[in-house]
């Protein structure tokens, strides 16, 4: 077996180039950017009316005069118009042109009108009031979005402000999910007392999908034969394969046997950790592209952790995204004793502005439920046996609290 360090090192070395493509504006949310976007015109691209109100000359307001005969509308939308006399004013529009000749805006509540004559209650205006200057967000050919920025809605926005209906992004691998063993029915089957429901490919399809990634699902009873013949074809298709159980030192567990015949290279089968000991990881250099192949233990939570703690990193890596992990400070003593990185299960909370985590226990890997009560995996180091509260350590986080 190798060290969690080990391990984390190899996986992460082993990334695959993903390539690029186009996509429409409405399927960009949540994917990697790979085109710096630039302004295509200035932010505003008009000095921009910001409320409601009626624009007038300074200059005139200077002057002295409070009361200002108002010479038409301008609208949100409308080509821009002219104050023809600077004792006047036109009414304007939240988001419309200002109007030439005029340099201040006041708004509706300031002001009362009357046979078209507005009268000013305030007593002070300020050239520029409630105007946004053209240029004064971004000028032209500004970068507004670099590339290897994952999309999200604040992003979206700009695209469609600056035209780009389609959108260059990081290719998505194409990505397999595969649980193995007899004992596993579907989620709409009702399983005998010696089965259960295929909870593990639920569960790492939904981690995806908060990724904005899809993956495809296959289940293969432990029948050696079968398995070979479905996972070459699997294997020969898909850029990544996440196997779900398997890969232990039972009878019938043949995946790292197959994956061999498969010519799988295998980088490492064993991990010392809990949970996750048999972790088993390969690629496969055949054809045009390699593929990656994560043979994860089948208890649920072997599944669940080794995802987020090798497998989501390095896809995250992939596509050109931020891997660093944050750390939470442990918030009470807790004991763990075989040589082993432990990642325990904990609860965080926010205190005085550090992130605390809580332990919490539960019965061992097989404790599927015990995950609803815990936001994360604290990573405690193998090389000793007590770990004092305060002490600060690498937190996974399933669920984003923070």
């Amino acid at each position: 077996m190798i060290s969690v360090e080990e391990a984390i090192d190899i996986v992460m070395s082993q990334t695959i180039e993903a390539g690029t493509e186009k996509v429409p504006l409405q399927k960009a949310t949540g994917r990697v950017l790979q085109e710096n976007i630039l302004a295509d015109r200035d932010f505003p691209s008009f000095n921009r009316v910001m409320m409601d109100g009626i624009a007038v000359n300074s200059k005139a307001w200077q002057e002295g005069r409070r009361e200002f005969y108002v010479e038409g509308m301008q609208t949100a939308g409308a080509p821009q118009q002219a104050l023809s006399q600077e004792q006047n004013c036109i009414e304007v529009m939240t988001g419309a042109m200002l109007p030439q000749n005029t340099d201040v805006v006041i708004r509706y509540e300031d002001v009362k009108i009357e046979d078209k004559v507005a009268r000013v209650s305030i007593d002070e205006v300020k050239p520029l009031q409630n105007v946004h200057l053209k240029g004064t967000d971004r000028k032209l050919d500004d970068v507004l979005i670099h590339k290897n920025q994952k999309l999200s809605p604040a992003e979206i926005a700009i695209l469609a402000t600056v035209g780009k209906h389609t959108v260059e992004v990081v290719r998505h691998l194409k990505v397999a999910i595969v649980s193995t063993g007899d004992e596993l029915v579907d989620v709409n089957e009702m399983p005998h007392p010696y089965q259960i429901r295929r909870s593990n490919t639920y569960a790492l399809q939904s981690a995806l999908q908060a990724e904005g990634h899809e993956a495809q699902a296959f289940h293969i009873n432990d029948e050696k034969d079968a398995l070979e013949t479905k996972l070459r074809e699997i294997v020969g298709e898909y850029d990544v394969v996440i196997l779900s159980g398997g890969v232990s030192k039972g009878k019938k567990d043949y995946v790292p046997e197959i994956l061999e015949k498969l010519n799988v290279k295998k980088l490492f089968h064993g991990v010392k950790q809990r949970p996750g000991k048999p972790f088993w990881f390969g690629v496969r250099e055949e054809g045009s592209s390699p593929t990656a192949i994560f043979a994860l233990p089948g208890n649920p939570v072997s599944t669940f952790m080794c995802f987020y703690a090798y497998t989501l990193p390095w896809l995250r890596k992939c596509y050109g995204l931020n891997t660093q992990i944050l750390e939470a400070n442990l918030a009470e003593e807790f004991d763990f004793q075989p040589p082993l990185t432990y990642f325990l299960q904990v609860k965080l909370t926010m205190d005085q502005g550090q992130l605390l985590a809580v332990p919490v226990t539960g019965k061992g890997s097989g404790d599927l439920a015990n995950l609803l009560e815990a936001d994360a995996f604290l990573q405690l180091p193998s090389d000793r046996s007590a770990f004092k509260a305060g002490e600060s350590f690498p937190v996974i986080q399933y669920r984003q609290i923070f």
